[in-house]
């Protein structure tokens, strides 16, 4: 088990052992618990508490910076506003695959979508763009066609 996985399961559990479903936390606190790198944790928070799991992660940086955790129960609308709110203005692959497989988990894309966005924000399908830009344009797409599902 990578430090990854131990970090999200001992918050997993204070998120259920709280009883309200929400869990605020020191970024800190748990960088020298886990005896990582600040960035280790955000990495977390992005990839196992993101909104297309169920999540919202509010966060403050600085001397008295926290991380706090709500767990909701979204309806699929929302939810998709959540994922299309949390786009940037560039996304490279892996980071879209993650997001569509999510939203396909979550029950928010059917699989044959899901794969049909993947196919049109894919290498192949942006090979005729330059590489500087595809990061930007895939971004651009996703954000577009997830709109279209709202």
């Amino acid at each position: 088990m990578g430090i990854s996985d131990l970090i999200a399961s001992f918050l997993q559990e204070c998120l259920d052992e709280s009883g309200d479903g929400v869990l605020e936390v020191q970024r800190s606190d748990l960088a020298q618990r886990f005896n990582c790198v600040p960035s280790q944790i955000n990495y977390v928070m992005s990839t196992r508490f993101s909104p297309e799991r169920g999540y919202i992660v509010e966060s403050r940086r600085g001397g008295n910076g926290y991380i706090r955790i709500t767990r909701v129960q979204v309806d699929r609308e929302t939810l998709l506003m959540h994922v299309i709110n949390s786009l940037g203005d560039e996304m490279d692959l892996a980071s879209a695959q993650a997001i569509l497989g999510n939203l396909v988990q979550a029950g928010a894309l059917e699989e044959d979508l899901g794969r049909t966005i993947l196919a049109a924000v894919g290498s192949k399908a942006l090979r005729g763009v330059p590489r500087e830009l595809r990061n930007a344009v895939r971004a651009d797409i996703l954000r577009n066609v997830l709109i279209l599902q709202v």
